[in-house]
């Protein structure tokens, strides 16, 4: 998918969509973020040495398993548990997800996902979500 086939499943826009490109295989999502240095959660994160804030590694990691739920509702974040940062994600670098959806009792989903630079893990978490299908008024 590219990132205006990806806007037609998630809501987010402008600085807030995060992933540049995904793909579904074998109920496994795929996604890729490609790191340019000029994002607004670079600017205070660190000056002079940017690193990628793990929060934002983690809203990568739930928008990059969306895909898999596609076409749906908005989601949001209901939970995050066993998060473990291994390596640190800077300007320059392809951040690329790999998630799974473990769990689903709608509107409720449970995912696992991991995200990597080079083939080296970065990140690691378990999360949660709901699915609000009403419109957002």
């Amino acid at each position: 998918m590219t990132q205006e086939q990806i806007k037609q499943i998630l809501p987010h826009r402008d600085a807030m969509l995060l992933i540049d490109e995904a793909e579904a295989v074998d109920g496994v999502s795929h996604a890729k973020k490609l790191i340019k240095g000029d994002e607004w959660f670079l600017r205070g994160h660190f000056p002079g040495d940017p690193v990628v804030p793990g929060v934002i590694l983690c809203e990568i990691l739930a928008q990059s398993t969306c895909v898999l739920l596609a076409p749906g509702g908005r989601t949001l974040f209901t939970g995050l548990d066993k998060v473990r940062f291994k390596n640190i994600v800077k300007p320059g670098d392809l951040f690329e997800t790999e998630c799974v959806i473990t769990k689903a009792r709608a509107p409720f989903y449970w995912a696992s996902g991991k995200g990597f630079v080079d083939g080296k893990l970065c990140v690691s978490a378990d999360f949660s979500f709901a699915m609000i299908t009403e419109p957002h008024v």
